[in-house]
C-alpha cells in the first residue's frame, strides 16, 4: 500500500462525509451542504489517499502565526495504527511554524492516542458547546 499525503488536493464534501464514516468520528455526515462548507472553510486540510480513495484528513483552522484548532483528525478504520494519523498531524506541523501552538479537543476514546504523537493534556480549556 503507498500512502499519498497532500495539503493541495481538493476534498469534496461527499468525500469528507465519507471518509468520517469509515473512521468512526461523529460528525454531521448526512448534512453534505455542511460537510461542503467544512471542507471549504478549512485553513489547512492535509489528506491521505491509496490511490483515488480519501484514507485520511487533518482539518485544521489557523492564522498561521500564533494558533492552530486541529478540528478534525480522521483516519479510516481499515487503515488505522499505520501511522497515518500520526503522519497527518506531522505534516500539519510542518506546515506550520514554531510560533504556533496546535491543540484539538479529543473524543474519550482517543484520549490515550494523542500523548503518543507528541500532544501535551491541557487542564486549562473552556468551551460553548454547539447546539447542533
Amino acid at each position: 500500500m503507498n500512502i499519498e499525503y497532500s495539503s493541495t488536493r481538493p476534498v469534496s464534501g461527499p468525500q469528507l462525509a465519507d471518509v468520517f464514516r469509515r473512521s468512526g468520528i461523529r460528525r454531521p455526515v448526512d448534512d453534505l451542504a455542511r460537510m461542503e462548507r467544512m471542507a471549504r472553510a478549512a485553513d489547512l486540510m492535509v489528506t491521505a489517499w491509496d490511490g483515488e480513495r480519501l484514507v485520511g484528513v487533518a482539518r485544521s483552522l489557523t492564522d498561521f502565526c500564533f494558533c492552530c484548532y486541529l478540528s478534525d483528525l480522521a483516519v479510516d478504520r481499515a487503515y488505522q495504527r499505520q501511522g497515518i494519523g500520526k503522519r497527518l498531524v506531522e505534516i500539519t506541523r510542518e506546515a506550520l511554524s514554531d510560533e504556533v501552538m496546535l491543540l484539538l479537543l479529543a473524543a474519550p476514546t482517543a484520549m490515550s492516542y494523542y500523548p503518543h504523537i507528541g500532544f501535551d493534556k491541557a487542564d486549562n480549556a473552556w468551551l460553548i458547546a454547539r447546539k447542533r
